[in-house]
C-alpha cells in the first residue's frame, strides 16, 4: 500500500504562487519555504530579505541556529502583512525540561518580534534522561499563547507512536531528513499514519544530487536543473520543503518549481536512488544526544 500524502489545498498569494497544505490544526502551510540553517547571523537578515523579495513566504529557523533575531529584523523590514507569512522555529535541546519550555519559547517570540505559526521540538534526545513526552505536553500548552501550532522534528516512528499513545495529541508536522539518497520511508509513513505532515530537511542531500547521473538526465529532459528536479520530487510526494541559499539566483532557481511535473516513471527512478541508512547525512535521532551548554 502506498503512503498517503496530503494534497495541496490552495495557493499562497504573492509575486509567485506556492501551493499550501492543510495541517491537522486547520492551518495552511506553504509547501515551499526558505531555510536559514547555517546562515551566519550577520548574513541572515539580508538573505531573508532577498528571499521575501523573490517570493518566499515561509521561513524556517531554530533557537540553535542563533539567527532568530535577524529573521525578525528582515520580516519587520519587509512591510509584508503578517498573515501572508509563515514562520517556524524550534526548541533548543538544552530546554527540554517542561519548566524551561515556556521561557525558551517566550525568548524566541521576543527575538522574532512576532508570533509563530509553528514551534517544534528540535530533537527527541531519547538517551539523555529527559522524557520527550513530557516536553511535548509542555509544548502543546503554547498553542494560542504565541504560536498557532506545535510539532516535532527528527522523530522516529517509535517516538511518534509514544506521543500518540500517551497524550493523544498529534504534532502538526514532523521535520525529518529526506532526500533521494535517504528517502526515510519508515519515518514518513509513521508521520502520515499519525496524521502529521512531513517536512524534509537536507532536501538536496547537501548538494550531492547535483552530480547524480539519473537526476541529471531527468533535469535535461525538462530543461531544469538537478536541484529543481529534486525539489519538484519532494513537492510531488506531498512533503514541505525549504531549501537554503544566500545567493539570489539560487533562491530564484529553487522557487521555480511549479511550471513542470515529473512523470511517475521519473518519480520512481529518483526514489530508487535511496541508499537506506548509508544515505543519511545527519545524525541518527535514536542516538543523537547533543545538548549545548
Amino acid at each position: 500500500m502506498g503512503v498517503r500524502v496530503p494534497d495541496p489545498v490552495g495557493w499562497l498569494p504573492g509575486p509567485m504562487s506556492v501551493p499550501t497544505i492543510l495541517l491537522n490544526n486547520e492551518t495552511a502551510i506553504p509547501q515551499l519555504g526558505f531555510g536559514v540553517y547555517q546562515i551566519p547571523p550577520a548574513q541572515t537578515a539580508d538573505s531573508v530579505s532577498t528571499a521575501l523579495e523573490v517570493g518566499y513566504r515561509h521561513i524556517d529557523t531554530a533557537q540553535m541556529y542563533g539567527n532568530e533575531q535577524e529573521v525578525g529584523v528582515a520580516v519587520a523590514a519587509s512591510g509584508l502583512p503578517r498573515e501572508e507569512l509563515w514562520i517556524t522555529s524550534k526548541l533548543n535541546n538544552c530546554f527540554h525540561s517542561p519548566d524551561d519550555v515556556k521561557r525558551a519559547f517566550d525568548d524566541t517570540v521576543a527575538k522574532l518580534g512576532t508570533h509563530l505559526d509553528l514551534f517544534l521540538i528540535h530533537w527527541p534526545l531519547p538517551t539523555i534522561g529527559l522524557d520527550y513526552v513530557e516536553t511535548w505536553k509542555a509544548m502543546t500548552e503554547l498553542v494560542g499563547q504565541g504560536t498557532r501550532g506545535v510539532g516535532v522534528s527528527n522523530f522516529q516512528p517509535a517516538h511518534l507512536d509514544r506521543l500518540a499513545a500517551e497524550t493523544g495529541l498529534v504534532p502538526a508536522v514532523n521535520q525529518i531528513e529526506v532526500h533521494p539518497f535517504f528517502t526515510n520511508e519508515a519515518a514518513r509513513a509513521a508521520t502520515h499514519r499519525t496524521g502529521s505532515v512531513v517536512e524534509a530537511w537536507s532536501p538536496i542531500a547537501q548538494g550531492a544530487v547535483l552530480d547524480d547521473e539519473t537526476i541529471g538526465k531527468i533535469a535535461a529532459a525538462h530543461g531544469k536543473t538537478a536541484s529543481q528536479v529534486t525539489l519538484r520530487w519532494h513537492v510531488q510526494r506531498g512533503d514541505v520543503v525549504f531549501p537554503k541559499s544566500t545567493h539570489r539566483e539560487r533562491m530564484v532557481e529553487n522557487f521555480d518549481l511549479f511550471d513542470f511535473s515529473l512523470t511517475d516513471a521519473e518519480m520512481d527512478a529518483i526514489s530508487a536512488l535511496d541508499q537506506g541508512e548509508d544515505g543519511r547525512t545527519g545524525p541518527n535521532p535514536d542516538t543523537f544526544d547533543y545538548v549545548p551548554d
